[in-house]
């Protein structure tokens, strides 16, 4: 059975790490970019700055992803069911990410697709 109640408060301790993440990042940045001159070369600056852009997007998926897990385990009777196959997911896969929407099985049939 899946306890809904330490699922959501472990989503939200991570969302608000993420989001703590996301303005430090921001702050880097700018600081960063204040210092680079002279001291990095313009390959290395644009190598960097589509890194922090790359993580940035990682970031806010897994924010979207999480604010919708959120969602689904406030208003979804059905949490912790596959959304293909309505078995039920492993706890210990909604225990590593309770993102997930389906079991094993049918994540790897997603991905084949």
């Amino acid at each position: 059975m899946v306890n809904r109640k330490e699922i959501r408060e472990a989503l939200l301790l991570r969302r608000t790490s993420l989001a703590r993440e996301s303005e430090l990042a921001r702050v880097e940045t700018i600081e960063l970019d204040q210092t680079r001159v002279g001291r990095l070369s313009r390959a290395e600056a644009m190598q960097d700055h589509q890194m922090s852009l790359e993580m940035a997007r990682r970031r806010q998926a897994m924010l979207e992803a999480i604010d919708q897990t959120l969602i689904r385990i406030d208003q979804d009777p059905d949490y912790g069911l596959c959304e293909d196959c309505g078995e039920s997911i492993a706890p210990a896969r909604l225990a590593l990410d309770p993102t997930q929407p389906c079991c094993v099985n049918c994540a790897g049939k997603r991905e084949q697709r």
